[in-house]
């Protein structure tokens, strides 16, 4: 992993607009893809143009050390956030931006669980809420969300050029892994377990465990704007570890 001073933070625009969203369970994922009119974009940090967000996607384990895609140091997470986005400056949506050249970007956020839950999270994981698409093909409308909610307070973060993780897994995409984490519930994490990947009159398929396996790194570079030498919030301790050890105190307590 290789510090970059030049990779600034990332800049978020929601234009200060609450949005509504829909929620989807695709049998595969639990999909929320915000209304067209409300442009939600991100720009800076690595990215060389401007992302527009078209999808927050969940993955989840059936077990609280598996659901993350990514893993830190070899450890799973109980879940990862995906906010899905693709170039707008270059292509005219996210299935031409895809399969084509500097087209998708995605930010990823570990999933932890805690007594108390992050607000946006809440807003889809409540009772009253995920219960509305315990199967494939439903769908409900949640208003007034505000996407700012979701990002952890932290401007640090690990990117690299990869894949994005649903077939046919097109090499198109710039990750960026932000080096704090969200929490939900014990039991929140419980009704996503509860999930099915069926419609109602088939046979109950937990949607958990919908990960791409890991991948080899394949040389790939792996940058971030964490400075190793530096200790403070970014590295809680000043022993000599290697740097890839030396993440936010948050995603390994």
């Amino acid at each position: 992993m290789i510090f970059d001073p030049y990779l600034t933070p990332l800049r978020l625009n929601t234009a200060g607009r609450k949005m509504a969203c829909t929620m989807y369970n695709t049998g595969k994922h639990v999909s929320l893809r915000p209304d067209k009119a409300h442009l939600v974009n991100i720009s800076g940090g690595p990215l060389g143009y401007s992302y527009k967000l078209e999808e927050v996607r969940l993955h989840f384990g059936s077990e609280d050390s598996q659901g993350s895609e990514h893993l830190l140091n070899g450890q799973g997470f109980p879940g990862e956030v995906q906010l899905i986005h693709y170039n707008q400056d270059l292509y005219a949506n996210c299935t031409e931006a895809a399969k084509s050249p500097h087209g998708i970007a995605v930010v990823s956020i570990f999933i932890k669980l805690s007594d108390n839950s992050n607000a946006f999270l809440n807003r889809m994981l409540n009772r009253d809420t995920i219960t509305r698409i315990n199967y494939k093909h439903d769908a409900f409308l949640l208003m007034g969300l505000n996407i700012a909610d979701l990002y952890p307070d932290t401007t640090r973060y690990i990117t690299y050029e990869g894949s994005i993780t649903i077939p046919p897994c097109y090499e198109t995409s710039t990750w960026i892994l932000i080096n704090k984490p969200v929490y939900v519930t014990q039991m929140q994490m419980h009704s996503l377990r509860l999930l099915s990947q069926n419609e109602p009159y088939k046979i109950f398929l937990s949607m958990s465990d919908n990960t791409r396996p890991t991948q080899p790194l394949l040389q790939r570079c792996i940058r971030t704007n964490i400075n190793f030498n530096k200790p403070g919030r970014d590295c809680p301790n000043n022993r000599a570890l290697r740097p890839q050890y030396r993440v936010n105190q948050w995603l390994l307590k």
